[in-house]
């Protein structure tokens, strides 16, 4: 009887509970329905149906019941990482009635343990057990349902629903929030390139030059413009300096309404302007070259001959022997049949050198037959030393001439030191290249029209302009336009395939860079190419470090646009086939579209006598360089380089500054390319040339062509001034 009442209490105290258990979920779904409107973004979750449990028998209720607390308990163990928002800790009601269902159920069980503990029972262990309607109430009045999760086979708990307002409200607020932040975000980034745009955009376009005179046609010259343009296609090399060249060209669009440094375009006039040009006189009588004939045959471009020219007029009356007028080699480089009298004025080369030495066209019938390498009488340049000292020829040339009347220098180019040189030999180069070297007229005429468009034909007459054009200076003076004078900067870009191969560095070009330099190398510089192979020389990142690689074209733009060269600036660039081609003038057409070479400014039948004809174009660019308002060189071992810096020196008076970069500076400033910004790099690079334009006289074995500042070629009047107050006293 005692069993038989059990059991009825059991089975009404069970359809109570269905009955009781059904009417929660009919109000549970209206909460649900009303929770999902409130809060559609938390999906609702269906309570697993306690009544399937409820209405197996006692002993398969019991070992449910421990199944689902087994579960439940795993669950409350697992180490898979769940949200707080899916997981939030269960209402203490919730919570205590599912341990007193579990302890009911274990007493009505035979010998099933009871529920084990979990960290949700535990951490309210002390709050009182209240009934299952009670536990139903929290859930219809909170309204916020946990997830179920299948495959650990869990039930759903339920958050108390003012905390669970709460909650949805922060996220709501922090979702909006977020969401301010990454607009807030977003439009900093479109501002930054819409002024980014419009700064580009107000760069102007000064391009639109008469084109009849040569310039440039860029006539979609702005800085967005041409770098879009030039991403596209096949790109030889990477671009350099991308960051510092957007800076630059910021910087000189803010820089268009800023005065340039007052000392861009000037020298220290006061040191300067002590030094005079006196190469011109002469302490010395006549030599008649009695002891035989030297025949020279130069190498190199046009810049070399015309250093291994003056150094034979020198070995000439060194030897005291006649020259024949030199010859010129042609060079597989410069590809150039040009001889003297192409380029120079024969007349006025022999003719200026009588007082000093004796120069003849051809030699003297007699001679002519002679087979010069038999009778011993060859001399190749790989026989001299580069820089020979006057002993040398003495004792080894001398008696050649002696014996046989004759002697052929081959390959003869820089092979006479510079010292130790008597006084008046050093004197004698000097007036060879700044006195008896004139281009001929079909040279100065295409150079004066030069200097004219690049001037625009403005009265700005310079002082070197007579002896670079001769008599064509004054016809210029003619076609002036009445108007402000324009002054213009020339650049000598050395950057052409023989430099870049023979410098062994590397200009951003890769493998395939590599490997055409290699193959240029072996066919024109075999020597090196050997040397390569069988010595181990400093590799191309320490040749840079040491200032030994030439600048490529975009360090050349980063180093006028930091010396403060405004965007306007009329650009002379001077060269042959630059390596890369127009893809790596990109960067120098971007921030200087008034940049210009002798074949934009020349037309096609003026510039078409020049053509196939390096050394000749060469001249022309002499021309051009000689005559700037200023020059800036990007390699200082560039013949061209050399010859016109010395020009400006002596015949400038210290109004033509020259900018000569110290290429082991500027390689510590562009290392640092990727973190510097533009007004230290502005002040770096300033600095940096500024040291350069310090007046020192000629150092001690150093060219006297690239040095005329020297008592041999020029008179310190401040020296001489002293002196005379010294014998005076």
């Amino acid at each position: 009887m005692a069993s038989s009442s059990t059991a009825s209490n059991y089975n009404h105290s069970s359809d109570v509970e269905l009955v009781e258990e059904a009417a929660i979920r009919s109000e549970l779904v209206e909460v649900e329905e009303e929770d999902l409107l409130k809060f559609p973004e938390i999906p609702a979750i269906r309570i697993p149906e306690r009544s399937e449990d409820s209405s197996n028998n006692n002993n398969n209720s019991g070992s449910n019941q421990n199944a689902w607390s087994s579960a439940f308990h795993a669950r409350s163990h697992s180490t898979t990482p769940r949200s707080r928002q899916s997981s939030p800790r269960s209402p203490a009601g919730f919570r205590d009635n599912f341990g007193l269902l579990a302890s009911s159920s274990s007493n009505t069980s035979h010998g099933s343990p009871p529920l084990q503990a979990t960290r949700f029972s535990n951490l309210y262990n002390n709050r009182s057990n209240s009934s299952n309607l009670n536990s139903w109430n929290f859930l219809k009045i909170f309204g916020v349902f946990l997830r179920k999760n299948p495959n650990q086979q869990q039930r759903g708990l339920v958050i108390n629903k003012s905390k669970g307002k709460t909650g949805a409200a922060g996220r709501l607020w922090y979702r909006k929030k977020r969401v301010r932040g990454l607009v807030v975000i977003i439009g900093l980034i479109g501002f930054f390139f819409l002024m980014n745009w419009w700064m580009l955009s107000r760069l102007p376009d000064d391009s639109a030059l008469n084109s009849n005179h040569g310039f440039l046609n860029v006539n979609s010259s702005s800085v967005r413009g041409e770098w879009s343009k030039f991403g596209k296609g096949k790109r030889p090399h990477r671009v350099l300096f991308s960051r510092m060249l957007a800076l630059a060209a910021h910087a000189l669009a803010e820089g268009e309404s800023k005065a340039e440094p007052k000392d861009l375009w000037l020298e220290p006039l006061l040191p300067v302007s002590a030094w005079k040009r006196c190469a011109e006189v002469r302490n010395w009588e006549p030599n008649e070259g009695r002891n035989g004939y030297i025949i020279v045959s130069a190498n190199g471009g046009m810049n070399q001959q015309r250093v291994a020219v003056c150094n034979a007029v020198t070995l000439a009356r060194l030897l005291n022997s006649t020259l024949v007028v030199p010859k010129f080699l042609f060079s597989s480089v410069w590809r150039d049949v040009s001889q003297f009298s192409d380029i120079y004025q024969e007349e006025h080369f022999i003719n200026y050198s009588k007082p000093d030495i004796r120069v003849v066209k051809e030699l003297p019938l007699e001679l002519r037959s002679l087979d010069l390498e038999a009778i011993g009488s060859i001399v190749t340049d790989s026989d001299i030393m580069k820089e020979a000292k006057p002993s040398f020829y003495l004792k080894k040339i001398l008696p050649i001439i002696l014996k046989n009347r004759v002697v052929h220098l081959i390959g003869f180019g820089n092979r006479l030191a510079f010292d130790p040189i008597p006084f008046e030999l050093q004197r004698l180069r000097c007036r060879c290249n700044f006195h008896a070297l004139r281009f001929i007229p079909k040279i100065q005429q295409a150079g004066a029209l030069l200097l004219q468009r690049m001037r625009q034909y403005k009265p700005h007459r310079g002082p070197l302009d007579q002896y670079l054009v001769g008599p064509f200076a004054s016809s210029m003076d003619q076609n002036m336009h009445p108007a402000k004078k324009s002054r213009y900067l020339a650049l000598h870009l050395r950057f052409e395939i023989d430099m870049a191969a023979h410098s062994m560095c590397e200009f951003g070009g890769g493998v395939e860079e590599r490997e055409e330099l290699e193959a240029y190398r072996a066919v024109h510089f075999p020597a090196l190419t050997h040397l390569m192979k069988t010595t181990k020389l400093p590799s191309a990142a320490e040749l840079r470090s040491e200032g030994k690689c030439p600048l490529a074209p975009e360090e050349a733009v980063l180093m006028l646009a930091a010396l403060g060269f405004k965007r306007k600036t009329r650009v002379y660039l001077a060269g042959a086939h630059i390596y890369g081609g127009k893809s790596r003038l990109a960067a120098l057409t971007n921030l200087y579209p008034n940049m210009v070479t002798k074949e934009n400014l020349l037309s096609s039948s003026e510039i078409e006598p020049f053509t196939n004809y390096s050394s000749q174009l060469a001249a022309l660019d002499f021309i051009g360089c000689a005559a700037a308002d200023a020059f800036a060189m990007t390699d200082s071992g560039s013949q061209l380089s050399s010859l016109v810096t010395g020009y400006r020196i002596y015949y400038g008076d210290g109004r033509m500054p020259t900018i000569r970069p110290n290429k082991r500076r500027l390689a510590s400033i562009f290392t640092k390319n990727s973190t510097i910004e533009w007004r230290e790099f502005e002040e770096r690079v300033r600095k940096a040339v500024k040291e350069s334009k310090q007046v020192q006289e000629r150092p001690v074995a150093r060219s006297i062509y690239r040095h005329p500042r020297c008592p041999e070629c020029m008179c310190n009047t401040t020296t001489d001034l002293v002196s005379r107050r010294l014998l005076i006293n």
